[in-house]
């Protein structure tokens, strides 16, 4: 049988280190929590980037605190309530979002959506590298009033991207503590800030102002949306040790408010901030320094800190997923050693950025926007397959995921499922088409979805209705059940 090129299966072990690849967990090492995964996606939302586009709403978008809370609460809802659905099959196959990708694309098709989401992780893993990395240098400039410089830039991103590998690279359990811990810091000091505004900020400008447009009230939706809707092809990373008796329910309910505990109080807060000083929404260089101006230097300083963790936290949860990713595409390395990969472009781009590239917010926002178009088209047709998979009650087949070759039921028609790859493709294009950054227009960006920046939420809907009204994929079941060791598994309980 022709077996995967990545590495072979490792059992998991009960040390610091994770020693499993992308391979499914089997049952009797089912045994995480649901509740694990609250302190995972509120550590993945600890990035000041959401203060700045809080302003943004308010200086760019002109709208009032109604409307940014709406934006903010609408938005952590549709995202990260995608993030928690797909989750869950997570659960179904004990196995990371790229290698159940395989189910749905074929073993050789899933190499084409696999490789724009690795491309696409490396940007996200750049631009916190550098918010990281700006982090540390305005908290040199409060205590000690070191200047930045060239060599302090590269000094302070290579320690960041350091930090964030060993982090990422000791695995789950060592992720996992360091998000509870994270999330009790982060929770104490936000109260902090958060007095401090109520304090001393002009509330009777702030509830007063005139609202904005719904149009730019929707394009606004997308822009917080997008950040997470970057994490759900990742979302079964992190559920892949749920027992199958795990609630779906429980694992999309906690999910999203894990999620929204931070985001929506600090997209809030960046509008109320940008009343008082409307530049902070164009910190174009660097992200951070403003908290040194709107907050006291004796809360800016702790926060700060406990915002580079949360940094070091999205980014090592980023690299942890990427590590899966890369080996599903063929890397033949352990999973802590192909993380490697994405810190070593991280510390490149990160240099360029700092160092050779102006608008750092610019460019932040037209990633974000490519970034959710991108994950959106694999987000449509993973998601009719999940749907099918629940309607049919027929679960993922370890054996099959791991095999490669022509035995593997995942092999459709010489490796590819034609239907997701067209439906892919299709959605990809057009929600290009629809959309509009700096540096890019597509020929539909003028339409109704392009100017309210809707192309992400027309790539999902575009590739989810194309997968479902082409003929259903024949899975290759009499080949899997003749391969040693291979059965088809069936189970009422598919969350």
């Amino acid at each position: 049988m022709d077996t995967s090129t990545t590495s072979a299966p490792t059992p998991e072990t009960e040390g610091a280190v994770e020693t499993r690849g992308i391979e499914p967990v089997p049952d009797h090492e089912r045994r995480g929590r649901v509740r694990e995964l609250f302190p995972t996606w509120v550590a993945a939302n600890i990035s000041v980037l959401l203060l700045t586009m809080g302003a943004s709403l308010v200086i760019n978008n002109g709208l009032n605190f109604w409307q940014v809370l709406i934006v903010a609460a609408v938005a952590s809802a549709v995202s990260f309530g995608m993030v928690g659905l797909l989750s869950v099959s997570g659960k179904w196959g004990g196995a990371p979002g790229a290698m159940l990708s395989r189910a749905a694309f074929g073993v050789r098709g899933n190499y084409f959506p696999g490789a724009i989401l690795w491309v696409a992780r490396f940007g996200w893993e750049t631009i916190n590298a550098v918010t990281g990395a700006y982090a540390i240098l305005t908290v040199l400039n409060l205590v000690f009033g070191i200047k930045p410089n060239n060599v302090l830039i590269v000094v302070t991103l290579l320690g960041f991207v350091a930090c964030t590998f060993l982090v990422s690279g000791l695995g789950r359990k060592a992720l996992n503590l360091c998000n509870k811990y994270s999330t009790y810091l982060f929770s104490a000091i936000s109260v902090v800030v958060l007095v401090h505004l109520i304090v001393k900020m002009p509330w009777g400008d702030i509830l007063s102002k005139s609202p904005g447009s719904a149009t730019l009230m929707i394009a606004g939706i997308g822009t917080i949306a997008a950040g997470g809707i970057s994490w759900v092809p990742t979302g079964p990373d992190f559920a892949r040790y749920l027992p199958h008796s795990a609630s779906g329910k429980k694992i999309v309910g906690t999910t999203v408010s894990g999620a929204a505990l931070v985001l929506i109080p600090m997209v809030i807060m960046g509008g109320v901030m940008a009343v008082g000083n409307p530049s902070l929404a164009n910190q174009n260089t660097d992200p951070m320094s403003f908290l040194g101006q709107v907050l006291p230097r004796e809360i800016a300083i702790p926060y700060l800190i406990t915002a580079l963790i949360g940094m070091m936290l999205i980014n090592s949860l980023s690299m942890y997923s990427a590590g899966f990713t890369a080996q599903t595409m063929g890397v033949k390395l352990p999973r802590a050693m192909a993380v490697s990969i994405n810190a070593a472009i991280s510390l490149v781009g990160g240099l360029f950025m700092m160092l050779v590239a102006k608008d750092f917010i610019g460019q932040f926002i037209a990633f974000l926007t490519l970034l959710a178009v991108s994950f959106s088209a694999w987000i449509g047709v993973y998601g009719i397959d999940m749907a099918r998979r629940r309607r049919l009650a027929v679960r993922y087949d370890a054996e099959s995921l791991m095999n490669t070759g022509r035995t593997s039921r995942y092999w459709y028609v010489g490796g590819f499922c034609w239907q997701a790859m067209t439906a892919w493709s299709v959605a990809l294009v057009a929600g290009l088409c629809f959309t509009k950054v700096q540096w890019f227009t597509g020929p539909l960006a003028g339409t109704w979805i392009g100017e309210n920046g809707l192309g992400w939420a027309a790539t999902i809907a575009i590739a989810a209705l194309v997968f479902a009204v082409l003929p259903a994929p024949r899975e290759n079941v009499p080949a899997a059940a003749d391969a040693p060791g291979a059965e088809v598994r069936r189970t009422a309980e598919v969350g």
